[in-house]
């Protein structure tokens, strides 16, 4: 018996670690929505985001096709009419992720309630879904930068949350997602080598579909595209504005900017505010 006991005691303590370790669905804990606007899925439950950004849909500059589009569809959504689920695609740097915020700074207003939700946790969806459904609040649960390969739970999860499930999607919730693949998958050379041609007809390899069906699920596609250099410059000049420089954009200030943007490859919207911040502070300092 004195062996049985030590076995059972060593199996109580291990599910208590399991336990601790494993998500706690806290359903009966519902969220003082009231109280903040922004919030994040962690370990199985909302965490309130404290400083969410403030960056506002007139910060960003020469993305106006992209911008419209989505603001026409968050007005739908908050308004209660139909609206899509929302992926938005392209080059890095380029306002993805700052739009989607910008767009909690114009509607939290009207009831718009952002949950941003990490690719491990896709997973959880039907959970987050049953915390919100019934909700007069209108919920964009909002996935960053996401790409998946076929054998993640979250690609499964998602795709079924979109289209496919059983559990119906809740009508006071979207899903928008940036990513820098249009498909969220990578592709590959031997996949295209698969392609079949009947006729003048195109027929896909199964793998490829795969990979577009999950994309397709998204209703509304909106893809974003590198700046020129007088657009990234105008980016440049509009951050300096915001941080306080003093005076117009000058010529030593304009080679600067795009000696900046030669060094990080890139003419993107976040490297121009990067350099605003870095130009505007050593001003300040008087360097």
């Amino acid at each position: 018996m004195d062996k049985l006991d030590r076995f059972l005691d060593r199996a109580e303590r291990l599910m208590e670690k399991l336990e601790r370790t494993l998500p706690k669905f806290s359903s009966g804990i519902v969220p003082d929505w009231d109280s903040a606007h922004a919030f994040r899925w962690e370990h199985g439950r909302l965490a309130v985001v404290q400083h969410p950004h403030d960056i506002r849909l007139e910060d960003l500059l020469n993305i106006e096709e992209q911008k419209q589009l989505i603001v026409q569809n968050t007005r739908q959504f908050v308004s209660g009419s139909p609206a899509n689920n929302v992926l938005l695609t392209g080059s890095r740097g380029t306002g993805k992720s700052s739009l989607v915020k910008a767009l909690l700074n114009e509607y939290k207003v009207d009831g718009l309630r952002l949950i941003e939700v990490g690719k491990p946790a896709l997973a959880d969806l039907p959970h987050i879904i049953a915390l919100v459904a019934g909700r007069p609040e209108r919920f964009v649960l909002y996935c960053d930068d996401l790409s998946f390969n076929a054998d993640e739970p979250g690609y499964q999860a998602l795709k079924a949350a979109l289209d496919g499930s059983l559990v119906a999607f809740a009508d006071n919730m979207l899903i928008y997602a940036t990513s820098n693949r249009r498909h969220l998958m990578p592709e590959s050379m031997q996949e295209n080598l698969a392609t079949k041609y009947v006729g003048d007809e195109i027929h896909p390899s199964e793998s490829i579909e795969e990979k577009i069906s999950l994309s397709e699920r998204f209703g509304l596609w909106v893809s974003f595209y590198p700046f020129s250099q007088e657009e990234y410059l105008a980016i440049v000049a509009h951050w300096l504005r915001h941080f306080g420089s003093s005076g117009e954009m000058d010529e030593f200030a304009r080679q600067a900017a795009l000696q900046w943007a030669i060094q990080r490859g890139s003419r993107s919207g976040r490297v121009g505010w990067q350099f605003a911040r870095d130009w505007a502070g050593k001003q300040a300092c008087g360097k």
